[in-house]
């Protein structure tokens, strides 16, 4: 533990601020995919259950699906799922390049 204190608080050498990085990319990237399941959660589903059968009417809230609370958090995953992506392929890049 001592360690890792130290390794965050004084990256002098270039091994531990490489070693700070990976840390702080697991970190951000554990934060993003809590941040994607939550969103996921608050979002509604898709299908239409029993409204598929008989068929609904189109209204003016579902007209505007892009203004909709649900089309945020949609756009939120897809930011999220990216950003999680990205870094992965940052950190994988940390991994095998070396410094």
């Amino acid at each position: 533990m001592e360690m890792l204190y130290m390794m965050l608080l004084a990256p002098t050498d270039n091994y531990s601020i490489i070693a700070f990085l990976r840390i702080a990319i697991i970190i951000v990237m554990s934060l993003c995919s809590l941040f994607a399941i939550l969103v996921v959660l608050f979002q509604q589903s898709n299908s239409s259950g029993i409204d598929a059968i008989g068929g609904s009417s189109e209204t003016f809230f579902g007209k505007n699906k892009t203004k909709t609370f649900d089309s945020k958090l949609k756009k939120l995953t897809v930011i999220s799922l990216i950003l999680i992506c990205v870094l992965s392929f940052v950190f994988y890049l940390i991994q095998v390049l070396p410094l």
